[in-house]
């Protein structure tokens, strides 16, 4: 008895740390790390779609309504995580029958609905309307069909009727805007608020989240007008990628900014839990968060973006040519996605993987099947994009597919 109680004392003093088995299982997994991801795609997104409309900003006219259509293709999917997650979907609708307003989990519930049927589905309306109804009258078939439901029986092209569309559009989008960062802002805000957990638990935390979202979705927007692009083989509007390569180094300097203040923050105070996370760090989340997040996906895009983007007019953005920019932007943009990504898992994971009495951490490992399982997660991340690829077909965002409205004034 003696030696089986000496063998245990050596193997725990050998031993780091212990776990208590009742904290072995994490209880968020991959699909509630897709869950902020998705919904700081369609904050950014937005947020991005506002500056041409809100503050004229006229070189990235091209990707207004591809940003718009975005944001709805990704808005549409953004619950999907959390009813998967939470086993019993039909029981979401107990939010809207029997509200909490103390629940900011509950609260996400109203803040969807108003996001998607007042500001993007109105907003969408509002810009296409005059669009709808001119390709309504030269269509056949289906599409003909689709844009005359569409337009809800508005078919007024007069002067006064187009100028209404584009203040009231003008109008939701102000709106949109702080409506965008409450979307995104209260999931930080659901972290941040979390007393309990070192990892989580700071003021900075919906800060740093609203301004990933803006970076992802810049970066996102970025990809996608290159992509659609080159398939449909046309020339990429150098203006329009430059001043998003420039948005998209200012908002990853913020982000970057904000990120490195609260982990001195976090070395300045000290507390007991500096031990575990420090060991966290160095172990568990080496490859998410030094490698992917802070490396390849901040240090590397900010290099490239500072020395190839119109931000500092180098030398080397003066003489490189509009294809090694176009692919700088591109390279840049996809890294970013992965280190946005990464801060995701490693806010969500992270936080789950060490013991409350920091003594100890657990491992958390995917699986593929199931619905909490990585297949589940692909095809979530992938949804959006079908959706989008519909969408376009019937409202094409792209600046030569607006209709010329006719000459008479009331056709």
């Amino acid at each position: 008895m003696e030696s089986h109680i000496q063998t245990l004392m050596e193997v725990l003093q050998q031993t780091k740390g212990y776990i208590y088995p009742n904290e072995v299982e994490l209880h968020w997994g991959l699909l509630v790390v897709v869950y902020p991801y998705v919904t700081g795609l369609v904050a950014g997104a937005f947020i991005l779609a506002s500056l041409e409309r809100v503050f004229n900003v006229r070189e990235v006219q091209p990707t207004y309504r591809l940003s718009l259509l975005t944001a709805l293709a990704f808005l549409l999917v953004a619950p999907l995580p959390l009813l998967a997650h939470l086993g019993h979907p039909e029981r979401s609708f107990e939010i809207f029958l029997t509200p909490n307003l103390n629940s900011a989990m509950a609260m996400f519930g109203f803040v969807y609905a108003w996001y998607l049927a007042v500001v993007l589905l109105l907003e969408i309306w509002f810009d296409y309307r005059k669009d709808a109804v001119i390709w309504s009258r030269h269509e056949t078939g289906f599409r003909r069909l689709v844009h005359r439901v569409f337009t809800l029986g508005a078919n007024d092209l007069s002067e006064h009727a187009v100028r209404f569309d584009r203040s009231a559009g003008k109008f939701i989008t102000v709106i949109g805007i702080p409506s965008a960062f409450l979307l995104h802002g209260y999931v930080g805000f659901i972290f941040g608020s979390v007393k309990a957990n070192p990892w989580w638990s700071s003021v900075l935390i919906p800060v740093v989240f609203l301004f990933s979202a803006m970076v992802s979705g810049i970066a996102l927007i970025l990809i996608l007008y290159m992509l659609t692009s080159l398939f449909r083989r046309m020339e990429i509007d150098m203006r329009c990628a430059d001043k998003l390569g420039s948005f998209l180094f200012y908002a990853l300097i913020i982000d970057f900014s904000l990120e490195m203040l609260d982990f001195i923050h976090r070395l300045y105070e000290a507390e007991e839990s500096i031990g575990i996370l420090s060991q966290m760090i160095s172990s568990r989340l080496f490859i998410s968060l030094v490698v992917l997040q802070i490396l390849l996906g901040t240090v590397v895009p900010l290099v490239l973006l500072g020395i190839f983007s119109p931000a500092f007019h180098t030398r080397a953005f003066v003489h490189a040519p509009a294809e090694l920019r176009r692919l700088i932007y591109f390279c840049a943009a996809i890294l970013i996605e992965v280190g946005i990504f990464s801060t995701r898992w490693n806010v969500v994971i992270g936080g789950q993987i060490f013991s409350k009495s920091l003594r100890g951490l657990t491992v958390y490992k995917v699986e593929l099947l199931g619905l909490e399982g990585l297949l589940t997660s692909v095809f979530l991340l992938i949804l959006p994009f079908v959706i989008l690829y519909v969408l376009v077909k019937f409202l094409p965002p792209w600046p030569e597919a607006e209709a010329a409205a006719p000459s008479e004034p009331n056709s």
